[in-house]
């Protein structure tokens, strides 16, 4: 018992020791387990405040955001190497790279009122269309989509047709959009019966002055007390033509006298002898709202200076329409040989009497003149069986002699008589209409007048003698007072039988066929038919299309050189409204006509009126209408007079006439 007594006591202590040992590794591994936490969360409160540190200079230095895409339509399609299909959504409104009204879901209107006052509004628009300039014409167009296939969509051009069809006019805008609500809205404000007498123009001077436009300004005094009030009303001018020699003296101007505006005159010879000397011909300039135009012809200079929006083109026809003026007293040759030998020859000499032609011719480019701006004639509306009566009464009548037989009635072509070989200048019929129609001193005369005259289209080295016998297009109930009759008979009633001949011995000749045209005209009945349709005088726009919105118009044909239009009543019947008018339809031929305009159509809208120009091969058309009036209306309108003109063309103009 002993021996198993001391054996339990060994195992036990060495139970105990095992035991001690233990517990000593285990409070060893749990101290160094306690140093290893202790120094990770040391590290890790470390690489926190790193972060943080790093976080916050994140956040200082962060970039913007890259934009977000525009074509949503991306997300409709598949990634490359990826199998997820995302599904299509709405694509929002494309964003447009040219000029656009769609800025938004909604439209801005703008209503102006006719005190001046304006006013916008929104319009939601609820088809999604929008509406951009798809040309330089200056006419909102309707788009479905904004691809770019399309940018170089415009307006159609095409030959009109028979069937009256809109489309062949104005394409597809036609339906495209009618008035917006705000112009609606503004047609019930704005009842204007003549807008173009409350259209002021560009400069500062008030539109009555334009009624003394043509007044004739005093001599200077002796003293020169009235300088000032004379440059002031020869300033206040809005059109001046001067024509002047190389060697600086003046020889024609239409306002004031040579001592009034010696120094404005030395002032452009000394700017175009200044070019002249560079070897830089100056051919135009501005100054303020005047346009400056120089011509030059030979030893002449010939300026024109406007106000009234006329481009160069224009002021130089009506400078070579004054240059032919002079040659037709003159002739070339003699121009020519007064200044070879003297080149500071005074001209005004042997021009003395011919400046009421040039001042006529001048007045009349001021007031605006379609045969100028069109070159082309008016014919007088008659039947075509008519006026082949009057022709053949006149070829019947015809003397060895004649060169050239024509009835003018107003500046109206009646019927002509020709050579075969040869044809009648626009331009030389133009200066032939100027004396007898505008100048006034041969129709003064009264009776008959025979006149030297060379006609530079034709001839510019000679003269031809031209035989004039007046006719009064009243009834003979004033026979016993011719010169009264005379009188009361405006421009447009005058009627003159024009006999033209190369022998300035043929008078007598010439005296005998007018006695023979008057006694067939009267037998035939066709002299009535002559003074009817110039006492019904032009028709009216609504008499052409009844109905239409068109207030004026002018149609050409190109093939013809004739043109023909209805009168200015009642929506022009003043000066400065007419005016106007002319000046709009100089605009729009200037719009067309440009050297690097491609334009078959032009429309034009503004406040007071609507306008269009249409250009084809066969035919020019130019026509305005009330500020109101919509595109479609314009269009068929446009398209009723072509169709018009086509059902008369053998009544409104002369188709090849008659020759010998």
């Amino acid at each position: 018992m002993g021996s198993d007594a001391a054996q339990s006591t060994a195992a036990a202590e060495e139970s105990l020791r095992k035991h001690d040992k233990r517990d000593f590794a285990s409070e060893a591994v749990s101290a160094q387990s306690d140093t290893i936490l202790s120094r990770l969360s040391q590290s890790r409160r470390s690489s926190r405040a790193t972060l943080d540190g790093r976080s916050a200079r994140y956040e200082e230095e962060r970039p913007p955001l890259p934009p977000r895409p525009t074509n949503l339509d991306l997300l409709g399609q598949n990634i490359k190497g990826s199998t997820l299909q995302i599904p299509k959504r709405p694509a929002r409104p494309q964003l447009q790279s040219y000029a656009t009204t769609a800025v938004s879901r909604t439209d801005i209107e703008t209503l102006s009122f006719p005190d001046g006052s304006r006013e916008t509004y929104a319009n939601s628009i609820k088809s999604g269309k929008s509406f951009r300039f798809d040309s330089p014409i200056g006419h909102l167009r309707s788009r479905n989509n904004t691809s770019d296939g399309d940018d170089s969509a415009s307006l159609k051009s095409s030959a009109p047709t028979t069937g009256g069809e809109v489309e062949s006019l104005l394409g597809d805008i036609i339906g495209a959009g009618q008035q917006s609500p705000a112009w609606r809205l503004l047609s019930g404000h704005t009842e204007r019966s003549d807008p173009f007498d409350l259209l002021p123009y560009d400069d500062e001077e008030p539109k009555a002055d334009f009624s003394r436009e043509f007044d004739e300004l005093d001599e200077l005094d002796s003293s020169g007390d009235n300088e000032e009030e004379l440059l002031n009303l020869w300033r206040s001018k809005r059109k001046h033509f001067l024509i002047l020699s190389s060697a600086g003296k003046p020889i024609y101007n239409r306002h004031g006298d040579d001592n009034l505006i010696s120094g404005y005159i030395g002032v452009i010879q000394t700017i175009i002898s200044f070019y002249e000397g560079a070897q830089d011909q100056l051919s135009s300039f501005s100054a303020g709202s005047a346009r400056f135009v120089i011509m030059t012809r030979g030893p002449l200079y010939l300026v024109a200076i406007s106000k009234l929006g006329e481009n160069d083109v224009q002021l130089r026809v009506q400078l070579e329409a004054l240059y032919m003026q002079i040659l037709s007293t003159l002739t070339l040759p003699t121009l020519t040989h007064l200044f070879s030998n003297r080149p500071s020859t005074d001209l005004r000499r042997p021009l003395q009497g011919t400046e009421s032609l040039l001042s006529a011719l001048a007045d009349t480019f001021t007031r605006g003149s379609p045969p100028t701006l069109l070159s082309a004639l008016e014919c007088l509306k008659i039947r075509k069986s008519h006026r082949e009566l009057i022709s053949n009464a006149m070829l019947k009548a015809k003397c060895d002699s004649l060169l050239y037989g024509l009835m003018v009635a107003g500046g109206r072509l009646v019927s002509v008589i020709r050579p075969r070989t040869h044809s009648l200048h626009p331009s030389d019929l133009q200066l032939i209409f100027n004396m007898l129609f505008e100048a006034g001193g041969v129709k003064a005369a009264g009776g008959e007048n025979w006149i030297p005259m060379c006609l530079p289209g034709f001839n510019k080295n000679g003269y031809l003698y031209m035989y004039v016998s007046f006719l009064d297009a009243h009834d003979d109930e004033k026979e016993d007072n011719e010169q009264s009759t005379i009188d009361v008979t405006t421009k447009e009633e005058q009627v003159a039988i024009l006999l033209i001949s190369a022998n300035k011995e043929s008078f007598y000749d010439l005296r005998k066929m007018r006695d023979k045209i008057m006694e067939e005209l009267e037998k035939n009945g066709s002299m009535s038919v002559i003074k009817s349709a110039v006492l019904r005088g032009r028709p009216s726009a609504t008499d052409i299309v009844p109905g239409t919105v068109l207030q004026h118009f002018m149609y050409k044909s190109r093939g013809n050189l004739q043109y023909v239009m209805p009168t200015y009543e009642p929506h022009f019947m003043t000066l400065l409204a007419r005016r106007k008018l002319l000046s709009l339809y100089h605009t729009l031929h200037s719009s067309v006509h440009a050297k690097m305009a491609h334009l078959k159509v032009h429309h034009c809208v503004s406040r007071d009126f609507v306008s269009l120009a249409w250009i084809t091969p066969l035919f020019e058309l130019y026509c305005v209408a009330g500020p109101n009036s919509s595109r479609n209306a314009l269009a068929q309108s446009a398209n009723k007079v072509v169709q018009w003109v086509r059902r008369e063309e053998e009544r409104v103009f002369i188709i090849g006439g008659a020759v010998f």
